[in-house]
């Protein structure tokens, strides 16, 4: 038994190499209060992330619409080696009573990953968190810093940092996605 768990995770520390991956079960951060979602839709661009191994490119922006049945289009676009690449997923509010806990899946066959909204002014900032538990030994999470411009000042991107700082989240690994260059899109 002692085996598998060492090789299960040895398997997953391999897997999750370019995440960010800590200790211990996920931390229970608060979410955007009141959340509106109709408000939240729209472009976001990427400013600063936890490294993730399906986000290495530059340019990179999420668009969010409502489909006719209720679930969320996520289009999420970036450029890799000069070309533009684009992935499309759905996003669904899992729980009524809190809005701000949307799941996301860019596959029918894997099952929806956390995407909370902790804090949003819906016209210039908004910060996400994502986080897996694996057998609560660790876990592995994502941060994001999104605002509706390809650009935040600096005061804002620190301001941002220390709200996921008091929801202990440890964003330290946190690194600026490359805005440069991509007038009329990625």
């Amino acid at each position: 038994m002692k085996t598998a768990i060492v090789l299960a995770l040895a398997l997953m520390l391999t897997i999750v190499s370019s995440q960010t991956f800590h200790w211990g079960p996920c931390p229970t951060p608060m979410v955007q209060p009141n959340f509106d979602l109709p408000k939240y839709l729209g472009k976001w661009y990427e400013i600063e992330k936890l490294p993730a191994s399906f986000e290495r490119g530059t340019c990179i922006e999420a668009n969010y619409s409502l489909r006719p049945d209720k679930t969320i289009k996520v289009l999420n676009v970036q450029k890799v080696k000069g070309k533009v690449k684009t992935i499309e997923g759905t996003a669904i509010v899992q729980d009524l009573r809190e809005p701000a806990k949307l799941g996301v899946s860019f596959s029918y066959f894997t099952p929806y990953s956390p995407y909370w909204v902790l804090s949003t002014d819906y016209n210039t900032v908004s910060l996400v968190y994502s986080c897996t538990d694996v057998l609560r030994l660790f876990h592995v999470d994502y941060a994001w810093i999104l605002s509706r411009t390809r650009s935040l000042p600096p005061e804002t991107v620190y301001h941002a940092k220390e709200i996921f700082a008091r929801d202990n989240i440890d964003v330290s690994k946190m690194v600026p996605t490359d805005q440069h260059g991509c007038e009329g899109g990625p």
